[in-house]
């Protein structure tokens, strides 16, 4: 069992006909926590009944909420989540909110540094209070997991290059890389070469893109592992990439063989895509199933 902590939004997902629980950090954390890890999720809320249905839930799903702010100022995160004909998502991202304003104190430094990992993303980092709080935590931490989520407007080139310097394991998906590189005047369309660019670019040589239903590249200590992916019919990808990275990382802290590792990520990721929301209950059983198809 490890010890992680995963710092980042915590809201709601508003499809048009109904509204579920999520963020990336959230997602990542619940199903780290289905694994038996030991985690602690860092995120604000809103003092508002929305907050309060969160916080309630995370109880419900045995993950600690001594770590869920609570926000006077600023109301609990919604975001608007459409799906096009093949599942895939898009989202518009409500600004201000109270996951904008998460802030440092003694009690969220020690999680972090008592942590095996920790893990962060992009979006959270928009805001200068809790982009602040993030800088702090990630000099006290073992291990950074930074999950590269690019949600237009809300990101910077800049930003982006300061916490992939910052990062111990980095992960993207495809376009998400191409862009950046891209932003940073490298342009080549091997995928492996833009790898091992921003390996370089960044020191850091423990990397990872999905490739959506072409699975997903891992370079992890100078070494590629590659899945091509399992073959579903998706109900949507809300949360796929988050049990991806979940599942990832909790075999890679256990020494788990990174060939493994990756096959065992790629099979999470597409169960999640076959269910509809972010954080389906899946069994050893279903992942054996669907690795062995």
């Amino acid at each position: 069992m490890s010890k992680i902590a995963c710092f980042g939004e915590v809201l709601w997902d508003v499809f048009p006909t109904h509204k579920k629980i999520g963020g990336a950090p959230l997602n990542v954390a619940l199903r780290l926590h289905s694994f038996t890890n030991n985690v602690a999720i860092i995120s604000s809320v809103g003092n508002d009944d929305e907050g309060l249905e969160i916080i309630n839930y995370i109880k419900e799903q045995g993950l600690s909420v001594d770590f869920i702010q609570k926000n006077t100022d600023y109301n609990t995160s919604n975001v608007k989540v459409l799906l096009d004909d093949k599942g895939a998502a898009s989202y518009t991202i409500k600004q201000p909110c109270a996951w904008d304003y998460i802030e440092n104190n003694n009690a969220i430094k020690e999680v972090v540094t008592n942590s095996d990992a920790f893990i962060f993303g992009s979006l959270v980092a928009r805001n200068n209070t809790s982009k602040e709080t993030l800088v702090n935590l990630l000099s006290s931490a073992n291990f950074t997991v930074f999950d590269v989520n690019l949600r237009p407007p809300h990101y910077q080139l800049n930003v982006l290059t300061e916490f992939m310097q910052k990062a111990s394991f980095i992960k993207f998906n495809d376009d998400e890389l191409f862009e950046i590189n891209q932003s940073l005047g490298y342009k080549n369309q091997s995928l492996k070469e833009n790898i091992q660019y921003i390996a370089k670019h960044t020191n850091t040589n423990k990397i990872c893109v999905t490739r959506g239903a072409n699975g997903a590249i891992l370079f992890y200590e100078n070494q590629f592992y590659e899945n091509n992916g399992y073959a579903i019919k998706v109900a949507d990808t809300v949360g796929s990439g988050d049990s991806f990275l979940a599942t990832l990382i909790h075999h890679l802290l256990k020494k788990t063989n990174p060939q493994i590792a990756i096959n065992t990520a790629c099979a999470v990721g597409a169960l999640v895509a076959k269910n509809q929301g972010a954080n389906p209950k899946i069994s050893s059983e279903d992942i054996k199933k669907i690795m062995t198809l």
